[in-house]
């Protein structure tokens, strides 16, 4: 019998397979924590974990969805906001508080490269047709789209935001607001404080009452 976790992969309910699932993911996560992306190879998880090759295979189906299941383990939890104040105070508030997890866990800017290279998607047009036989690169993909919508969603999404704002795409304002924040750290620049993340925000609704 099986159980079907939420990302719709079947996970047998033996506890030993189960086991070695966590054994995998812990050498992997370690390898990508010291390490960096090119450390986290299918000989280097097997050895650490203590794990066959095959027994790695029947969790993920490649070098590829192991990495990306590692990633999705290492990002950090969503910034959470007062929600008091007005529109300006509360974007404020969730800039900075994104600003400073961007800055200290670096490995969320590095799941996102990683995932905007595209790894071994060759033949996939979609995320859509990713998400069918690729489950831990969908769950990764879903996860890094969630902190950052559903977060924003609780500032810019309320009646009051969208009475003061008007139409807008609403995708565009999140490059808007969260790009210079990635842009600062991928290029090692001198990280934004809460007088830089004033004036993103300033500009952004500048914009938006224009």
């Amino acid at each position: 019998m099986t159980t079907v976790r939420t990302d719709q992969q079947p996970i047998d309910e033996d506890p030993r397979k189960q086991r070695s699932r966590t054994r995998l993911l812990d050498a992997a996560t370690t390898l990508l924590s010291k390490g960096g992306v090119d450390a986290v190879t299918i000989d280097a998880v097997t050895k650490l974990a203590n794990v066959a090759r095959a027994t790695l295979y029947r969790h993920f189906d490649s070098g590829t969805e192991l990495l990306a299941a590692a990633f999705a383990r290492l990002l950090p939890s969503v910034p959470a906001i007062s929600g008091e104040g007005d529109l300006r105070t509360q974007l404020l508030e969730l800039l900075t508080s994104q600003a400073k997890v961007i800055e200290s866990a670096p490995v969320q800017v590095t799941a996102m490269c990683w995932l905007g290279l595209g790894p071994d998607l060759a033949g996939y047009s979609s995320a859509e047709s990713l998400s069918a036989d690729k489950p831990e690169m969908r769950s990764l993909r879903q996860t890094i789209m969630e902190q950052y919508r559903e977060a924003f969603d609780r500032v810019l999404r309320t009646p009051e935001a969208i009475e003061e704002l008007g139409e807008y795409d609403y995708d565009v304002a999140l490059a808007q607001l969260v790009g210079p924040l990635v842009l600062t750290r991928l290029a090692t620049l001198t990280p934004l404080g809460e007088s830089a993340c004033e004036q993103i925000v300033d500009d952004f609704l500048a914009a938006r009452r224009a």
